[in-house]
């Protein structure tokens, strides 16, 4: 055969969980990649991975390499050869380098010139001799930000190696990988078949790792089947499990042989929040939560171990017992907690800095209540309830359930604000506030909870500019990037038409005047376009279209993020590449006659308009102006572009027919002057002239 299976598996100590997709993918694509590079042509790699193993299956991997014929370039032929006709130094040197005399050398003709050159064939490798050097190259690619050394060798990898087999169809390709000989040996479970077993070539990896090694390799595979077995243990107990994908993953990438078990835990414990025991099991002890048909928890949960015990019910019995003291901690906090209303431990804000130069967290909390009240009345809402929940929204951090578990604060803020008695709205604000936390997440849903906020985003993202730490590189330790994107995504998604401009000078007055922080309100509104610009990019819209706009300079991002809409809708239009090339046809025209110092008068003197085709456009222009003027301020740019596409044929009449730099003077400034008129048009839009590039 030409061709036959390549297998490779790297067989190490426990790898990182929260790593193994990634190591395995890349594995994968390095290797397909690698081979590709080296003529070794193939059909295509399935990554595999487990707790102890990487391992990538290359179906139909050729044998060798194809023979191929190699042309070297050496010296220019003027250069090669005297005026006699005689080879020069230059062109016995690169014979010598070629192993032949200048005779066996040919002649290399082409457009740009003639040249010495020597042809030859090279006969393509084995493929047991490239494999190791591409498999080598692979893993020194792959993504390990800190490689570990073991034992007394110098040999690093992201975990200890202890076996390596590597089979191309039948055979082992037999060479040093990691500090280890490969060969065809493999290992099974950890515990249920330690030994080693013989692998006769590739295709059998995956059924006899499960049928008699006790081990899924298959990713995929293996975390539907936790999948399928968390449901059905759910079920089994009455109930539905709560499948967080991120811990679907993270299970699959710590078992080998999942066997799912469901546990109870005591009634009693669903008094405390759904949230703090959900984070419990989750986060804490990698169990599956348990609700009911509407989403109540149940005392039940479903874990997943990586044997299959003789006593499942000792497996079960051991992780009741793990739960319940944590569960007993969370009682004890949840009732030490509500013993003292949460604003009375405002003053205590006065002892955590939120940073050196910017004050306390109270100080935080103070210049939130300003900003927030003003924010929430712009939006509709209560500012005296905007202002009471900045004062609550970071209260919580003082709590011990918090402290226990950072990752609810907010969340118990809101139950804490509720059980003293606050309005729900103001609760619900202080959980709201941090929303969203990450990339998709929900927004917030009360007018309070998005003015709180965009306040809270609005003090850090001036604050921390105003101190001269933005972001720089990859670096953003305040995730200032974060916080633009989450106030782009209230603004927009929630439709709030604020200006973005006014508002970062409203946030610059609260810190104190020896700051500076009104200085940085242009760069820290530069930022934040920065990330719309990044924003636009994932829904699809062209990076054309987001200059265009930009060129214009909204302050409002939802205003920006119309006029894009509308800018992408114009796009499909047949009118609009003529109109696109108009528009920056005019902006050169302008732009060039103000710098050579021609001045470009404010309005068109109809007395001026000799040409039928400039007083066609004339005429167009001041009835599509009465036309859009209102559009423009309904912000429906849509409706307006499409009014002002009508405008393709007058300008391009105008265009063929009349000069527009014109020798006389008071001609030229009234056409530049119409011109000027019809820019202004469309830049009550965008610059459409950027979608030309």
């Amino acid at each position: 055969m030409n061709a036959a299976d390549l297998l490779l598996e790297i067989g190490t100590e426990e790898l990182p969980p929260g790593a193994l997709r990634r190591l395995s993918e890349a594995l994968a694509e390095a290797l397909a990649a690698g081979l590709a590079r080296a003529h070794l042509e193939h059909a295509g790699a399935a990554p595999y991975a487990s707790p102890r193993r990487l391992a990538v299956l290359v179906r139909g991997v050729a044998r060798a390499q194809p023979d191929r014929e190699e042309l070297r370039r050496g010296p220019a032929l003027a250069v090669a050869f005297d005026d006699e006709g005689c080879p020069t130094r230059a062109a016995e040197g690169f014979a010598r380098s070629c192993g032949v005399a200048v005779e066996d050398l040919e002649r290399l003709e082409t457009e740009k010139g003639a040249w010495l050159a020597y042809r030859r064939l090279v006969p393509g490798r084995p493929a047991a001799e490239v494999v190791p050097e591409v498999v080598r190259e692979a893993l020194d690619r792959l993504p390990v930000p800190r490689r570990m050394r073991w034992g007394d060798r110098d040999v690093e990898f992201v975990r200890p190696v202890h076996w390596v087999v590597l089979l191309h169809g039948e055979d082992v390709i037999e060479c040093e990988i990691l500090g280890c000989r490969t060969g065809r040996e493999t290992r099974g479970h950890r515990f249920h078949h330690p030994d080693p077993i013989l692998l006769a070539e590739p295709a059998v990896y995956l059924p006899v790792l499960e049928t008699e090694g006790r081990v899924l390799a298959d990713l995929d595979a293996r975390r539907e089947a936790i999948r399928g077995q968390v449901l059905e243990a759910a079920r089994q107990v009455g109930g539905e499990a709560r499948i967080d994908a991120a811990l679907l993953e993270e299970v699959t990438a710590l078992v080998e042989w999942p066997v799912a078990i469901a546990g109870d835990f005591e009634p009693r414990f669903l008094e405390v929040p759904p949230e703090v025991l959900i984070s419990t099991m989750q986060d804490h002890q990698r169990y599956f939560p348990v609700v009911d048909a509407a989403g109540h928890l149940l005392p039940h949960f479903v874990t997943v171990a990586n044997i299959e015990s003789r006593d499942p019910a000792q497996v079960k019995a051991g992780n009741e017992r793990v739960i319940r003291p944590r569960f007993e901690d969370a009682a004890f906090f949840w009732e030490q907690d509500r013993s003292r209303p949460l604003a009375d431990r405002m003053e205590g804000l006065a002892r955590m800095v939120f940073q050196d130069r910017l004050g306390t967290l109270l100080d935080k909390a103070r210049r939130l209540g300003v900003l927030a009240a003003r924010i929430g009345e712009a939006l509709g809402g209560e500012p005296a309830w905007a202002e009471r929940a900045a004062l609550l929204c970071k209260c919580d951090l003082l709590t011990q359930m918090v402290y226990e578990f950072p990752e609810l604060q907010g969340v118990m803020g809101r139950y804490y604000a509720l059980h003293d008695g606050e309005p729900e709205e103001v609760a619900w604000a202080i959980e709201e506030h941090y929303l969203p936390r990450h990339a998709g997440d929900r927004l917030p849903e009360t007018p309070t909870g998005q003015a709180l906020a965009l306040a809270d985003r609005l003090d850090t993202l001036v604050g921390i500019f105003a101190i001269g730490q933005p972001p720089t590189g990859e670096k953003d330790p305040f995730a200032l990037r974060r916080a633009a994107l989450g106030l782009l995504r209230i603004l927009v998604e929630r439709e709030r038409d604020l200006d973005l401009e006014v508002w970062l000078n409203a946030a610059a007055q609260q810190f104190p005047e020896s700051l500076g922080a009104p200085r940085v309100v242009g760069a820290v509104f530069d930022f934040v376009l920065e990330r719309l610009r990044g924003y636009c990019q994932e829904q699809g819209f062209r990076t054309e279209v987001f200059e265009a706009v930009r060129a214009v300079r909204p302050t409002r991002p939802l205003d920006f993020m119309r006029r894009v809409r509308a800018v992408t809708a114009f796009e499909q239009l047949p009118e609009a590449e003529a109109l696109a090339a108009a528009n920056k046809r005019i902006g050169n025209l302008l732009r060039k006659a103000r710098e050579g110092g021609e001045s470009v008068p404010e309005e068109v003197d109809p007395s001026r308009l000799a040409e039928p085709a400039e007083q066609a456009l004339a005429a167009a222009i001041a009835e599509a102006e009465s036309a859009v003027d209102p559009l423009f301020e309904a912000g429906a740019y849509e409706s307006a572009l499409r009014r002002l596409a009508a405008l393709r044929e007058p300008v391009d009449r105008f265009f063929d027919a009349v000069m527009v730099l014109a020798e006389e003077p008071g001609l030229r400034r009234n056409r530049l002057a119409l011109l000027a008129k019809l820019q202004q048009l469309f830049l009550g839009v965008a610059d459409l002239g950027k979608l030309q590039g």
